[in-house]
C-alpha cells in the first residue's frame, strides 16, 4: 500500500510506527508544517518526509487524515482536485462526520471514520471504524490497517460518539481503576513500584483472559469466588459501595457531555 499521513502529530505518528514496523505501507508519505521533528522517520527508507499535502496525495493511494478538527475542511479543499478512483481517505478526527467530509470531497470518494485510542502508540488500540456507501467496498482494507496497531470492529456512524467514550475515555477510566488498585496493594503493605506492577499486569491479565477464552466476565469471577471466601467479601463491599453504579454514571455522564459539545452547548 502507498499510505499519506496527512498530520504526523502524536495520533499520526503512532499510526505511521504501526504501520511500518509491521511492514504494512510500500511508500509512505508524512506531512507536518515542521518537518525537523519528523525526519528521524527517513531511517525507514521508504518514508518521504514532506510539509507538501499535494504532494504526498499524488503519490499515495491511502491518505490518513490525522490533524485537528479546524485544519480539516481546508485540507479537504485544497486537495479534492487530486483524489481519483484509487484514493481512499480515512479520517481520525472526532467531530467531523462523513457527510461533511462528502460536502466537500463528493459522495463519489470512499471515505471512512476511524476511531482509535491512545493505545495505539503501543499496538493495542480499540479503534472503531464506519464508512459512507462508497468506503464499505475499501472498508475491509481500513480494518487491516488498525488491526496490525490493536482490534478493529466496524460500527455504525450514530455510535461514534459512544464509542469515544467507551474506548478513547474508557483508557482514562481504566487508568484510574488501576491507579486505585494501586493505592490498595500500598495500603497492604508494597511499595509504590511493585504495587503499580501487580495492578497493571493483573489488569492485563483479567482482560487477555476474556479475549482467549470469549467468556463473560462473571464466569470468570466464579472461578475466583468461594463460598465465604475473601473475593466474594471484596466484591460484595465494592458493589455496596457502587462501583459498577459509579463506572456506568460516569460513562453516561461523558456521553452526554460529548453529545453537548457538538450540539454546541459547552
Amino acid at each position: 500500500m502507498k499510505i499519506a499521513i496527512i498530520g504526523a502529530g502524536n495520533l499520526g505518528l503512532s499510526i505511521a510506527k504501526g504501520v511500518l514496523n509491521t511492514n504494512g505501507a510500500t511508500t509512505m508519505y508524512l506531512t507536518k508544517r515542521k518537518t525537523t521533528e519528523i525526519k528521524d522517520y527517513e531511517k525507514y527508507g521508504n518514508v518521504t518526509i514532506t510539509t507538501d499535502n499535494r504532494e504526498a496525495v499524488k503519490n499515495s493511494d491511502v491518505l490518513i487524515l490525522a490533524v485537528q478538527p479546524s485544519q480539516l475542511e481546508k485540507i479537504l479543499r485544497d486537495i479534492k482536485d487530486l483524489l481519483t478512483e484509487n484514493h481512499v481517505v480515512i479520517s481520525t478526527i472526532t467531530g467531523f462526520g462523513i457527510a461533511q467530509m462528502e460536502d466537500i470531497i463528493g459522495e463519489d470518494k470512499y471515505i471512512i471514520r476511524s476511531m482509535p485510542n491512545t493505545a495505539i502508540s503501543v499496538g493495542q488500540s480499540m479503534t472503531c471504524v464506519c464508512s459512507n456507501e462508497m468506503g464499505q467496498k475499501r472498508i475491509d482494507l481500513a480494518k487491516a490497517i488498525f488491526n496490525r496497531m490493536g482490534h478493529t470492529m466496524e460500527i455504525p456512524e450514530k455510535q461514534m460518539q459512544a464509542a469515544t467514550v467507551i474506548c478513547a475515555s474508557g483508557i482514562a477510566f481504566w487508568m484510574r481503576l488501576i491507579r486505585a488498585t494501586t493505592q490498595g496493594a500500598i495500603q497492604l503493605g508494597f511499595d509504590a513500584k511493585e504495587a503499580q506492577e501487580l495492578a497493571m499486569h493483573t489488569c492485563n491479565g483479567a482482560a487477555s483472559l476474556l479475549i482467549a477464552s470469549g467468556s463473560h466476565p462473571e464466569a470468570e469471577i466464579d472461578k475466583v469466588t468461594t463460598p465465604k471466601g475473601c473475593t466474594i467479601q471484596g466484591l460484595n463491599e465494592m458493589e455496596h459501595q457502587g462501583l459498577s453504579s459509579s463506572l456506568i454514571q460516569g460513562i453516561v455522564a461523558s456521553y452526554e457531555k460529548i453529545s453537548r459539545i457538538k450540539e454546541g452547548q459547552l
